[in-house]
């Protein structure tokens, strides 16, 4: 059976909200306490490539640490795509929560339920 991994903030309501629905569809997962373990820039370019998703399309810009940065003014291109990594794996709590992380090479941000009740269907197909 195959076992995701979540990036979670344990404070997390959205990351409660993935934990039980995955719990209640007996769903294996793993934890990963990112703010305790945050991703290195070439673990995170690689969550990137697996969501589909750009940097900034996953930033918390309104953050405190963010708004120090000022990174809501900052470029969203190619150029600057690595000023905003390095800042997330600076400041992990800029990261969006929870990422669920699927052994297929697969990831989700599972912040809502249409996109938690993907995960069980993938988890689902995996197991297939």
């Amino acid at each position: 059976m195959s076992v995701m991994e979540i990036w979670h903030n344990p404070t997390c309501s959205k990351c409660a909200a993935a934990r039980t629905t995955l719990d209640e569809a007996g769903v294996p997962y793993r934890l990963r306490a990112y703010l305790e373990q945050p991703p290195g820039p070439a673990e995170l370019t690689e969550v990137l490539r697996r969501l589909g998703a750009r940097a900034w399309d996953i930033c918390r810009t309104g953050e405190p640490a963010a708004v120090a940065l000022g990174m809501a003014d900052w470029p969203r291109d190619d150029a600057a795509e690595p000023r905003w990594i390095a800042a997330m794996v600076a400041h992990p709590e800029l990261i969006q929560r929870p990422i669920l992380l699927f052994d297929d090479g697969g990831a989700l941000v599972g912040r809502n339920p249409v996109a938690l009740d993907e995960a069980v269907r993938r988890a689902a197909r995996d197991d297939g």
